[in-house]
């Protein structure tokens, strides 16, 4: 899978929980870039996008996410193993 094919189901994922289907993300995107991007939501994202692409995040791996642009590359990494 591309990372350009990761980014469209990440921001897919974005767009249904905080139901916005106009919502655009980016890899400089953070959690102070969106409304209502608080931890409970947070823990949501994760959980949703480790469903959609069949993987799972270790708790280390999330503390590093400091970004959007993180959450993909760890993404990207899971997918490759």
């Amino acid at each position: 899978m591309s990372r350009e094919e990761v980014i469209a189901k990440v921001t897919n994922v974005f767009r249904d929980i905080f139901d916005d289907n106009n919502l655009t993300i980016n890899d400089k995107t953070t959690a102070n870039d969106i409304e209502g991007w608080d931890s409970l939501t947070h823990i949501t994202l994760i959980s949703t996008i480790a469903e959609e692409f069949g993987i799972n995040f270790d708790m280390s791996d999330v503390v590093k996410f400091e970004n959007v642009g993180d959450m993909i590359d760890s993404i990207m990494g899971k997918l490759c193993k």
